[in-house]
């Protein structure tokens, strides 16, 4: 294994020192010696496959060392210093950097995997080989996951999808970001995926046949202009269909571009001159051209694009870029590691990464772990909008981004100063949603009153976000100060506490300690502005009341906002199903937005006055609910056999017998229907909403494949 390894990286540093990486392995063998992975074979197989993945993206030896040692810390004896010791300073702070925060207590496992991402992004920012590594370890684990249980692979598939793969999107590794995302979603969507592999290998032939000659023309005239080009068909990722799919409502066959056609070429005038050529041949489609050569992305991502008619009359993608383009397209930052060794180009390196600066700067400020875990997928997951100052500098924003978004990614101070906006000449509100190409120009007075606390629900990027919360925080500090005591002794009374006997000092210091704030007043204020909820202080001081007076008071705001039990019927609410921690008996009800049944992520919200509201964790109102510190923990009470409601769409041709045939399947399976409603759209398509009540997630699943399988039903799916 070592000595394919040493091969692969002296196809590109021939006079390399490979001895470290010699060294490591040994390391490594002894390290993991009795280890296995959950596939049975010697652990030992994972740090060399996780070398091979950074071989291939051309890395140097110290990462590439760090690679098969990154393991060592987090699952061996072995601590930093020895790493330091054997292997020097540099390749320590690499493997430190990828190693887990596992061995520290932690309130959830939402908390646990916040705290191991920003760890992770602050090594990022000091050397971004970390997260070279990170994706090549991730890379290889989704390779192998079919040896861990489901509940596993569909978990870390989810923050694959969420995380990594747009990480990897971010620093322009494309290999990596699309093996990660089709992988990803046979493990979150299987029966979606192998649709979608079925599907794509029907016509294969046939649009395999129709690319080819498309290239055979390009060919031609391409050397009648005397142009050295490579012309390939590049087939899509299922992902980039699937989402098409899912996200932009089209079927299958509305979808065209199955396979795109890849031209590189050696310069940039020859760039230009191929789209002429391809223009010249076929009809572009108006708004399908892009110039990302002029223009690149963030990620140093440079092409051109263009979508043109092709010979038969079918759309045809066409990509048109240089070698190094190409190079940069596939490895992305880490096709330009070796130049990070030159002087002059460490500034240019550095500008490429200033997303990540960025990143860095905002996760200090957000001590929330559920907040931080959000913002970080909103801003690594979003699309973006290039859009342009009055002076023509380009400037990237997240999909969905307003003036105000604008104004602050300028500079705080002209944020903060924001009463208007036009835009190509013209005013607009400040909650206009910016378009590509948009000239941009902030109103801005000194008389202005400062940020307003309703632009927190208008600007998209974490930036904007936190300068907001950063004024509120030093602008209003009294007040805020003021408004956090009061939200905290009300809470502390609701729960049936004297703010005395839990905030005695040596308690509120362990408090002030765990989120790194100076003084009493600070927390006061983090609790004022947002960036605390008053339940993650109480959890901490009633954890220390506990150790001394043993269980905590039988006492909540569930217990002073419970519903009254009127009569029998009403009393088989309380608890059905659920358990609410720390309490007995309790008013629950499923919130009609999301209809949670078991199976489902759930969380718990604490009405006024009608006991516990239950959602799903991915329900969409919850961001609406105020006041964090109302959220419980919840769960299913498995013992608990109860049928739950939970509404489906059918989408199937208009057809008779449709509606016979789907009552015959409720019949069979038992299966009660509590309301249903039909309709007919265009083309014949009938719309089917039903709802049910169903044991199980799984029992819903179930259901709908069923469903599926009846003739002329195109879909099914929970509403």
């Amino acid at each position: 294994m070592i000595e394919k390894l040493k091969d692969k990286i002296r196809e590109y540093y021939k006079d390399a020192d490979l001895s470290p990486i010699v060294k490591a392995y040994q390391l490594a063998v002894e390290a993991h010696e009795g280890q296995k992975r959950a596939s049975g074979e010697d652990y030992i197989h994972h740090p060399i496959a996780v070398a091979y993945i950074l071989a291939d993206l051309q890395l140097d030896v110290a990462t590439i060392t760090a690679g098969i040692l990154h393991d060592v810390i987090e699952d061996t004896p072995y601590d930093f210093e020895d790493i330091q010791k054997e292997f020097g300073e540099e390749v320590a702070i690499l493997v430190d950097g990828v190693t887990k925060l596992g061995k520290l207590d932690f309130v959830s496992k939402e908390e646990q995997q916040a705290e191991n991402l920003r760890k992770m992004i602050i090594a990022m920012a000091k050397d971004i080989r970390v997260i070279l590594i990170k994706l090549a370890d991730r890379l290889h684990n989704m390779r192998t996951m079919k040896h861990m249980p489901p509940e596993k692979q569909k978990a870390k598939a989810q923050e694959t999808i969420e995380i990594f793969a747009p990480i990897a999107h971010r620093l322009g590794i494309s290999a990596i970001k699309w093996e990660l995302e089709d992988s990803s979603l046979r493990y979150l969507d299987p029966k979606g995926y192998y649709s979608l592999v079925e599907k794509v290998a029907v016509k294969r032939r046939e649009r395999e046949e129709y690319i080819q000659n498309v290239i055979d023309i390009l060919n031609e005239k391409v050397e009648e202009m005397n142009i050295e080009a490579d012309i390939q068909g590049r087939p899509k990722h299922f992902y980039s269909i699937y989402s098409k799919m899912v996200y932009k409502n089209k079927n299958f066959d509305e979808i065209f571009d199955l396979t795109a056609v890849r031209i590189i070429v050696n310069s940039i005038k020859d760039c230009y001159g191929v789209l002429g050529i391809v223009h010249t041949l076929w009809k572009p489609i108006p708004g399908r051209f892009k110039d990302y050569i002029a223009m690149p992305k963030p990620n140093m991502y440079q092409s051109l694009h263009t979508t043109v008619i092709g010979p038969k009359g079918d759309p045809v993608e066409i990509q048109i870029r240089t070698w190094e383009m190409h190079r940069i397209a596939e490895f992305g930052i880490a096709a330009h590691w070796k130049y990070k060794e030159g002087k002059d180009s460490i500034d240019d390196f550095e500008r490429k990464l200033t997303w990540l600066r960025q990143l860095l700067e905002w996760q200090k400020e957000l001590k929330d772990a559920r907040e931080f875990m959000e913002t970080l997928k909103i801003d690594l997951f979003t699309d973006e909008v290039f859009v342009f100052t009055p002076k023509g500098d380009v400037l990237s924003l997240p999909q969905g981004s307003c003036p105000i978004d604008f104004a602050y990614s300028i500079h705080s101070a002209i944020g903060n100063q924001c009463v208007g906006a036009k835009v190509n000449g013209k005013i607009v509100p400040l909650d206009y949603k910016l378009q590509n190409g948009n000239i941009i120009e902030v109103l801005t007075s000194v008389n202005s009153n400062g940020p307003s606390r309703d632009w927190l629900n208008i600007v998209r990027s974490s930036q904007a976000k936190n300068k907001i919360k950063q004024w509120f925080k030093k602008e209003k500090r009294e007040e805020n100060i003021q408004k956090g005591k009061e939200i905290l002794e009300k809470d502390v009374k609701r729960q049936g506490y004297q703010f005395s006997e839990l905030f005695k000092a040596e308690w509120v210091e362990k408090v002030l300690r765990k989120f790194n704030y100076h003084s009493v007043d600070d927390l006061y204020a983090a609790v004022g502005y947002g960036g605390l909820t008053s339940n993650q202080i109480l959890i901490r001081l009633k954890d220390e009341y506990n150790k001394i007076h043993g269980k905590a008071k039988n006492k909540n705001i569930l217990e002073i906002e419970q519903p009254r039990k009127s009569n029998r019927a009403k009393q088989k609410t309380f608890g059905r199903g659920i358990k609410v921690e720390g309490f007995g008996d309790i008013a629950v009800r499923f919130s009609k937005c999301c209809n949670p049944v078991p199976g489902d992520e759930i969380l718990g919200y604490i009405t006024r006055g009608r006991g516990v509201s239950i959602h799903r964790a991915d329900c969409t109102n919850i961001k609406s609910l105020e006041g964090a510190q109302r959220f419980v923990d919840v769960s299913w009470d498995k013992d608990d056999q109860v049928n739950y409601q939970s509404e489906i769409q059918i989408k199937a041709k208009d057809q008779k017998g449709l509606l016979s045939n789907l009552s015959n399947i409720l019949a069979e399976t038992k299966t009660s229907v509590t309301a249903m409603n039909a309709r007919t759209g265009k083309n014949d398509i009938a719309y089917i909403n039903m709802t049910i009540e169903v044991k199980s997630a799984t029992e819903l699943d179930q259901l709908l494949k069923r469903f599926k399988k009846i003739k002329g039903v195109i879909s099914t799916y929970r509403v």
